[in-house]
């Protein structure tokens, strides 16, 4: 299981994860529009939020993103249950060796510093 901590920049919504190597990482084509849904009900997600994903089922996951295709080096996920579709780019392989099958995920609010 992963974490990493999106939060809006610019108009785009972005993450840094140091130990990748990615700084102000942006999501597009599509995935946007996932997060602004997936986030919708917890407040102050635009300043950050954490957001769990795995390859593996986990307890309390409340998205799940199944593999579309591959394009241009990334991979398009669909979510079937907002019939939305979206491109993750290569930063995928920072993550998995390979595109997963399916990928689940949960959004949470930051604690309050």
């Amino acid at each position: 299981m992963f974490v990493i901590h999106p939060y809006f920049d610019h108009g785009d919504w972005v993450f840094d994860d140091e130990a990748a190597g990615l700084k102000r990482e942006p999501f597009v084509f599509g995935m946007p529009e996932m997060i602004n849904n997936f986030v919708s009900g917890i407040p102050g997600a635009r300043d950050g939020f954490k957001l769990y994903f795995s390859a593996k089922p986990f307890p309390g996951y409340t998205a799940e993103l199944e593999w579309v295709r591959e394009e241009y080096e990334g991979n398009w996920y669909r979510w079937p249950e907002l019939n939305a579709e979206g491109w993750l780019c290569p930063a995928l392989f920072k993550y998995f060796p390979s595109a997963p099958p399916r990928i689940y995920c949960r959004a949470e609010a930051n604690p309050q510093s």
